[in-house]
């Protein structure tokens, strides 16, 4: 089975969100399956600097510009790697989609528009490269062109579509279809019109023969007018093709036992390490040594989809508790400012790092007790798995992958041990406060915390599992290709 992977970022390459750790990480357990797999993506400066040996394949003329393809691998990998390389688009410092102000770079969909164009040569078999793939798996809404354009063509691969997070659409004005030189007969409310607008998102929901996102909860609640931002009702209509997979995490990478950038290496069996991470995050933050009090952590960008504004509401309930507080992130300026007001009033119990360190993040998965990740939506998310995999126990909203990853910790699941955490139902920051005092009264309870902690650690977050599930969606892709009326 040959499968092109299309996205706009790939950790460690560049990262903004989940997308990048799964561009990192599936086309990897892949071909471990045995699956040929290559990889399509923009050629950032950070991109290129990191693949400073990746030599030009082809030339391709996109938009009215010249582009060119670098060839290359995967870091720490022999999987083919393409660069799209188009200095016009993409030669641009920092965050791929953002500018210095914070706000979209105005030719996002030129930039975006291009890439899917190169996904299409390269599917079509179009680039001078004598490959064609099977299957062409297209992630977000910056890949949502490339299933409507193949809609046109006459023995195209299949096609499937992941949803990595529906609230970012890709929505642009009417006359962008010009631009992108997108054939007339796309443009329909059957197709790419969204409301009167260009809606590259709703190319991949609308063309692609599978549908699915990353939890299976979350592909129920996209359903919904609460989740599914106006697209409830395509989504509810292509439902038989809609599924869920939980993304996987890089199991070697995030590995208490074998570590490199934590203090102590630690595993199930010898849990008791764990507090010498405690003592050195302390150190770090230069917060009080306090072995036995609870230390809470927040890792994540802070935006309301985040669930940070219901931590603020909480905060002068959660500040009388006998814990300690670090949290890693950046976002909105309100919020950064509204945790630096309450790290200043309370400096020996609460800090604040803004920003993002991935050296750090380690650091704190592996010094905290508790992580609190109280999000309004999570599509998968990530960071939970990492704290239970670490042993630090998660606070979660029940929703998305969120709920299909940890099981509350009640008097049923802590008797048949299968408690790895707490969550609440409502974002309310009272609830939040309710599952805090939870966990709290728990971790008091030092034999039953340990056991929790182990359930947690024992959980398989692998991506070995996902992929497997992943390749019997390419093959029900490809079954229902074969069974479409090209056209003529």
């Amino acid at each position: 089975m040959k499968i092109l992977f299309i996205a706009s970022e790939l950790f460690p390459l560049i990262k903004t969100g989940g997308l990048a750790d799964v561009a990192g990480s599936l086309p990897k357990a892949m071909h471990e399956l045995g699956k040929d797999m290559r990889v399509l993506m923009p050629a950032y400066p950070q991109a290129k600097s990191a693949l400073s040996n990746a030599t030009p394949v082809a030339h391709l003329h996109l938009l009215g510009h010249s582009a060119t393809l670098l060839s290359g691998t995967l870091p720490k990998s022999q999987i083919p790697l393409w660069l799209l390389d188009a200095p016009h688009w993409f030669e641009r410092p920092g965050n791929p989609y953002l500018a210095e102000d914070g706000n979209p770079w105005p030719d996002n969909a030129e930039r975006f528009g291009a890439l899917c164009w190169a996904g299409v040569h390269l599917a079509m078999n179009r680039a001078g490269l004598d490959w064609q793939p099977d299957v062409v798996h297209c992630n977000d809404w910056q890949t949502g062109l490339v299933p409507a354009l193949l809609s046109l063509e006459t023995h195209r691969p299949a096609l499937l579509f992941t949803i990595h997070n529906l609230a970012y659409q890709g929505l642009f004005p009417e006359a962008t279809c010009t631009t992108l030189e997108l054939p007339p007969s796309l443009w329909h409310p059957e197709g790419l019109e969204f409301h009167g607008q260009l809606s590259f998102l709703k190319g991949g929901l609308v063309y692609s023969d599978r549908i699915n996102t990353v939890s299976p909860t979350y592909a129920r609640e996209i359903q919904t007018p609460r989740f599914g931002y106006g697209l409830e009702g395509l989504l509810r209509h292509r439902k038989d093709r809609l599924s869920g997979i939980l993304n996987g995490i890089d199991t070697n990478k995030w590995n208490p036992a074998s570590d490199t950038l934590i203090a102590q290496t630690y595993d199930s069996k010898s849990l008791n390490l764990k507090k010498a991470n405690k003592l050195a995050l302390q150190q770090h933050f230069q917060l009080p040594s306090q072995p036995d009090q609870p230390l809470l952590a927040f890792i994540g960008r802070l935006v309301p989809q985040k669930g940070i504004d219901l931590i603020l509401k909480a905060m002068p309930q959660l500040l009388k508790f006998p814990m300690q507080f670090v949290f890693l992130g950046s976002g909105d300026s309100d919020f950064e400012h509204g945790l630096l007001y309450w790290s200043r009033r309370h400096p020996q119990q609460m800090v604040v790092h803004i920003g993002y360190d991935e050296a750090l993040s380690h650091q704190i998965e592996a010094g905290a007790d508790i992580f609190l990740m109280p999000s309004r939506f999570e599509p998968c998310g990530l960071n939970q798995m990492y704290s239970q995999r670490y042993g630090t126990l998660p606070i979660v909203h029940r929703t998305g992958g969120l709920a299909d990853t940890v099981t509350d910790a009640t008097p049923l699941t802590l008797k048949d041990k299968t408690a790895s955490g707490f969550s609440f139902d409502q974002p309310h920051g009272s609830a939040l406060v309710e599952a805090v005092k939870r966990a709290w009264l728990l971790y008091t309870h030092e034999k039953d915390w340990r056991r929790l902690q182990q359930t947690a650690m024992a959980k398989d977050f692998s991506w070995r599992r996902s992929a497997q599930e992943y390749c019997r969606l390419y093959s029900q892709a490809i079954q229902d290709n074969s069974q479409i009326v090209t056209p003529a």
